[in-house]
């Protein structure tokens, strides 16, 4: 199947979703049962933080998918609110997880603040530039050209 065929672009766009939505627990699983990580107020809303991020992620993949051949992006509207609102909300949270840290550091809200840098570095990725680059065309694309905007982005300034 050719790189760029309707087909794998489905695929790809179907498996983003699923990854980002699969990441939610299987984090979870890991941080908090595995390596038994207490599950404080700090740990929990950098967790929430993230897999809000995530979830965000993956209706983007799964509106690209449903969008028809030139036409909108669907909830473009609803995107965008969300990359103002979540300036509020990655603010409130890290401004909170902060003070638990200095008020208690250790693996009580150290964990959380990891989300929140997570839940953070995602935000950029989604909303501004695309910082995950994993097939060789993006690598290549990476090397010659330096980051790009990311492909939210660039469907909101079309808007």
């Amino acid at each position: 199947m050719h790189h760029r065929s309707r087909a794998w672009v489905q695929r790809r766009l179907r498996s983003l979703a699923l990854l980002e939505l699969l990441n939610i627990p299987l984090q979870f699983l890991i941080w908090f049962r595995l390596l038994d990580f207490p599950a404080t107020a700090a740990n929990l809303v950098g967790f929430g933080l993230f897999a809000i991020l995530l979830v965000e992620g993956a209706s983007y993949w799964i509106a690209k998918l449903r969008q028809p051949a030139g036409a909108p992006l669907p909830a473009a509207g609803v995107f965008a609110a969300a990359r103002r609102g979540n300036l509020v909300m990655l603010t409130a949270g890290l401004l909170f997880v902060l003070w638990a840290v200095l008020r208690d550091p250790g693996a009580g809200n150290l964990l959380g603040l990891g989300f929140v840098l997570m839940a953070v570095l995602e935000q950029v990725n989604y909303f501004h530039v695309q910082l995950m680059y994993d097939t060789p065309e993006d690598l290549r694309h990476l090397r010659t050209h330096g980051l790009r905007r990311s492909h939210l982005s660039r469907d909101l300034a079309r808007q």
